[in-house]
């Protein structure tokens, strides 16, 4: 019988699976700096010509970025798969926003419930501590503070659904989501007891999750997008309605003049 040779793998590459794992997890961020190599290489207990060959081929992916006498980072546009023109096409086009809304049907009603699943006690205080963030910026009235808030708790609760794909979807649509946030909470704000519903809702979604159980946090979360596209769907109906009454007072004057 003729045995193949067992090769230990090189160092530097179980460090370059190591650091892409924790990218693909979302530990480390987009953005984010990694430690200096000497600490990198003190935290995997490795040489640091293992580390500065691993970050070298990341780089090469494209995945790592390094700045001349600044460090090394995660890839700022990682997740950033819709180009901006893209972007810019959707968001100046209002029926698209409707389309927009149905979808996150999908992807939050997932995340949701696999946050609720899946999600740890740190993941449920990284919720609690965005939603107190989304809190605080209404109080204060600042709709744009709002919507980055709430882009933030979903992100989190995305994270705590610990499915890499969901993740990298949400990451990828956030600046469209984010401006499909604000743009509803500048209609909505138009009537204060829709907000308060809205806010309930929220929390609702909220409580669901950190108390573990994911089919009353996909039911909430649910809920909360039907009741938002239904109130604009009215709202859109009113303006209508005001728009043909306004017309025709300009007909009757017109007439008499």
């Amino acid at each position: 019988m003729t045995y193949k040779r067992i090769r230990q793998p090189k160092l530097s590459d179980a460090i370059e699976q190591e650091l892409e794992h924790l990218i693909l997890e979302g530990i480390l961020s987009p953005g984010q700096q990694l430690p200096p190599e000497r600490e990198l290489a003190k935290q995997f207990d490795v040489s640091r010509p293992s580390v500065r060959e691993a970050i070298q081929r990341l780089e090469a992916k494209h995945l790592l970025t390094r700045r001349q006498g600044g460090g090394t980072f995660v890839t700022e546009k990682l997740w950033q798969s819709f180009s901006e023109p893209l972007l810019d096409l959707l968001s100046a086009h209002p029926e698209t926003q409707l389309d927009l809304l149905e979808s996150r049907h999908a992807l939050e009603g997932l995340a949701a419930y696999y946050a609720a699943l899946r999600g740890t006690e740190e993941d449920f205080t990284r919720i609690r501590d965005c939603h107190g963030r989304i809190q605080d910026a209404q109080q204060q009235g600042d709709l744009p503070a709002e919507a980055a808030a709430v882009m933030q708790y979903l992100i989190a609760v995305t994270e705590s659904a610990h499915n890499v794909v969901l993740l990298h979807i949400i990451r990828s649509l956030a600046p469209l989501l984010e401006q499909n946030v604000l743009q509803n909470f500048e209609l909505l704000n138009r009537r204060p007891e829709v907000v308060e519903k809205v806010r309930n809702h929220r929390a609702n979604i909220v409580q669901a999750i950190v108390s573990g159980e994911p089919e009353q946090a996909r039911e909430a979360s649910h809920a909360h997008l039907a009741y938002i596209e239904e109130t604009l769907l009215d709202l859109s109906r009113e303006d209508s309605r005001r728009e043909r009454s306004l017309r025709r007072i300009q007909q009757r004057k017109d007439g008499l003049d």
